[in-house]
């Protein structure tokens, strides 16, 4: 049996068609056809990913020949060193040519998940968590999606240090409702708040309605407790439903 025959056997075996493993091993599915039809050789670098990816070693894959056993005394030689840590692992369970769960982590350096689920020092999919990582839901520490939790969040609905969304929460907000230690938004809400139509904070500047112990603004207003019913009356008239529910919220906690 032949390299191509083998690789075809585990294939089939595996139920992969040859665009799926294409994709796992990150190569195109022409590059698959002619390994099988054995008009070429993966380099080395695809050799193991092959191996790794269906338990078998790398000698029977290439030559067809188990690893020789030999007889006799063994002598073991020690060496002490400390290796990169890395770990993978693919789902064989595919959607739109992607893994249901991709996991590729490792000690040093940068490694790239790619799944619906990925897990790794760079992640893109569906949920997306790593250091780096891009999906609809995301989490790490520098992200970009719908929804983001990180210490740099860029999204729809983003939470973090530094946070840049239509809805931002974080020490620094920038964002259409922006709520943080320092907001800069259409609304703004924070200790040092900064929007274009209502900002309530400590120190609030806005264009329109102001609300802080110090304000600045075209109408501003203080924080003290016997104008509690006028402040809220005019956040009411200056912003949409559901933001001012938020900017009420933020005056009253």
């Amino acid at each position: 049996m032949d390299f191509q025959t083998r690789l075809y056997d585990l294939r089939k075996r595996a139920g992969l068609s040859q665009e799926e493993l294409a994709n796992l091993v990150g190569v195109t599915r022409q590059a698959v056809q002619k390994w099988e039809a054995g008009t070429s050789r993966p380099d080395m670098e695809n050799l193991v990913a092959l191996a790794r990816y269906f338990n078998v070693t790398l000698d029977w894959l290439i030559t067809g020949r188990e690893e020789s056993v030999q007889s006799g005394p063994v002598v073991v030689e020690q060496h002490y060193h400390y290796e990169r840590w890395h770990f993978e692992y693919k789902s064989r369970r595919t959607l739109f040519g992607l893994p249901l769960v991709h996991i590729n982590l490792t000690q040093h350096g940068l490694t790239w998940a790619r799944g619906i689920v990925a897990i790794g020092n760079v992640a893109t999919g569906v949920v997306a968590v790593g250091c780096f990582a891009a999906g609809i839901i995301s989490l790490g520490a520098i992200c970009l999606g719908l929804l983001v939790l990180a210490g740099m969040a860029l999204g729809l609905l983003a939470l973090g240090g530094i946070s840049i969304g239509f809805i931002a929460l974080g020490g620094c907000a920038l964002g259409y409702l922006a709520v943080g230690g320092a907001s800069v938004g259409l609304y703004a809400a924070g200790g040092a708040a900064v929007a274009s139509r209502v900002a309530v904070g400590a120190s609030a500047s806005a264009d329109l309605l102001a609300i802080g112990r110090e304000a600045v603004g075209a109408v501003t207003m203080g924080l003290d407790a016997h104008r509690e019913a006028a402040v809220q009356a005019m956040i009411r008239a200056g912003a949409p439903g559901w933001v001012r529910e938020i900017l009420l919220l933020c005056i009253n906690k």
